[in-house]
């Protein structure tokens, strides 16, 4: 396993005169949607894709349940989902009511399973793999 790479020249839109450097930017291979997540899941288990499948809709059901209800969500060492907000700024505290909120915004937090992980994560530049083999 690795992570793919590509390497992008940007300017600096701040100074325009300023030297172009060079940036790693990450490269997505593909889309997993959920039925393939749900085969490769039903692979690895005792159970069915549709029933995995089941599973997984439920999650997402109940998940945003949960979280419209103000709750966050854990799970295990994986990781936990919550909201935050962006809002208008008000002069005084009687000022700010819910119209003052302007977007909720998804957030996860990833566990410790998930953040050591990513710790050993190695890379791999996308143009290696494009390169004639030598």
């Amino acid at each position: 396993m690795s992570i793919l790479y590509n390497k992008v020249e940007r300017g600096n839109p701040r100074d325009v005169s300023a030297p172009k450097k060079w940036y790693a930017t990450l490269k997505r291979v593909r889309l997993v949607r959920e039925k393939e997540m749900a085969k490769l899941i039903a692979d690895e288990t005792t159970m069915d894709p549709k029933e995995v499948e089941m599973s997984l809709s439920r999650f997402q059901q109940i998940l945003i349940r949960l979280l419209l209800d103000s709750h966050s969500v854990q799970l295990g060492d994986w990781g936990s989902f919550y909201l935050t907000c962006n809002s208008a700024g008000a002069d005084t505290k009687a000022e700010v009511a819910a119209g003052s909120i302007k977007n909720l915004n998804v957030r996860f937090a990833p566990g410790k399973e998930l953040t050591d992980a990513l710790k050993h994560a190695t890379f791999t530049p996308v143009e290696t793999l494009l390169s004639p083999a030598e």
